[in-house]
């Protein structure tokens, strides 16, 4: 009999499973907590409940952890990256990045994906609520801080995994257990236009990141292939309905790159692309990756920035974490997949 994952689980199908199981609903709740408030994930350390309810437990449900593979800690910013191990030998990468206002962690959302370094090692499936659930607990866990934002912008695109990605936002922000505010949410997409429209009628009130990186079609098209099917003017067409919809701002977020999209010419097209929307441009400087020709200089961005501000486009400059340790989304985990090839598969 194949165990259900637990973790994944929002409250009410707990509830129903339980009763449909022939116990109380009312045990639901308390099992609910001891996994999402008190991080209790062994089910015989669950003492206010029966031991026989404990057996019951252990029998038809599992909790799917994950298990550090790997842990780099920044000398410069305190950034910590994480390469953990899934149940089933895949590999994900998850960051913890501290501000003055707290800490913030860059969770995955699929083993794999097509616009970072990680997608050299290919793209391989979705990850389950739980896991990416326990990105941040295990998180939390190992570092003792108790994280204050999330961002989906790690390993893979949260659109393409839309349902998992949904159950884990409504799990995270469940008043009857974590309690989170998807307000210090934040989720990138490539662009996938038809789950805009879906997560806008949502209105779960996180702040959509759209990768943006070139504003016109021909140069998108090369950076992101995903432009092919859907274009600029109609990932637009779908942002001004999410704005509309939620009453959120939009953050653009533009990847400067040396010779691609960092013109003057470049400064223009976006400006005149965005001017109008209720939206905020993050430019980015382009880590380099060896297997990739995409680079630039700190500098070319802080004169992009100049350029959009004197045209009226309010933009920042992303500030670079954990550059010591590699802290950009893939590195690891494409280095991990490479040697278990190597090897001959990882051990399960």
């Amino acid at each position: 009999m194949e165990k259900t994952d637990i973790l994944s689980l929002e409250l009410p199908e707990l509830e129903a499973l339980l009763e449909a199981q022939g116990e109380k609903k009312f045990r639901a709740k308390q099992i609910y907590q001891w996994l999402h408030v008190k991080r209790i994930f062994d089910f015989d350390k669950m003492t206010d409940l029966s031991v026989q309810l404990r057996a019951h437990l252990k029998e038809y449900f599992c909790v799917n952890g994950l298990f550090v593979q790997k842990k780099l800690e920044s000398s410069i910013d305190n950034t910590v990256k994480y390469l953990y191990r899934l149940s089933d030998g895949n590999y994900v990468e998850t960051v913890l990045m501290e501000y003055s206002y707290g800490h913030s962690i860059c969770v995955s959302t699929q083993v794999g994906c097509r616009f970072c370094a990680s997608a050299i090692a290919g793209y391989v499936r979705s990850l389950t609520p739980s896991e990416i659930l326990m990105q941040i607990y295990e998180t939390e866990r190992d570092s003792g801080v108790k994280v204050s934002g999330v961002v989906l912008m790690g390993i893979g695109e949260p659109l393409d995994n839309f349902d998992n990605v949904v159950k884990f936002l409504r799990i995270l922000s469940d008043g009857k257990g974590n309690n989170f505010s998807l307000r210090h949410v934040s989720l990138s997409t490539c662009g996938v236009v038809p789950r805009i429209y879906d997560l806008a009628e949502l209105r779960l009130q996180l702040t959509l990141c759209i990768s943006l990186h070139a504003a016109d079609n021909n140069a998108r098209s090369e950076i992101m292939p995903i432009n092919k099917a859907y274009n600029i003017q109609e990932l637009l067409e779908a942002c001004r309905y999410y704005i509309d919809r939620t009453g959120r701002r939009i953050t653009f977020e533009y990847a400067v790159i040396s010779g691609v999209n960092s013109s003057d010419r470049d400064a223009d097209r976006l400006s005149d692309l965005l001017r109008g929307l209720n939206c905020h441009v993050n430019l980015i400087p382009v880590n380099r990756v060896k297997e990739r020709d995409y680079h630039t200089a700190q500098s070319a961005v802080a004169d992009f920035a100049k350029r959009l501000g004197k045209r009226g486009i309010n933009a920042t400059v992303r500030r670079t974490l954990g550059s010591d340790i590699e802290a950009a989304c893939g590195q690891l985990r494409r280095d991990a997949a490479k040697k278990d090839t190597e090897n001959g598969g990882a051990d399960a």
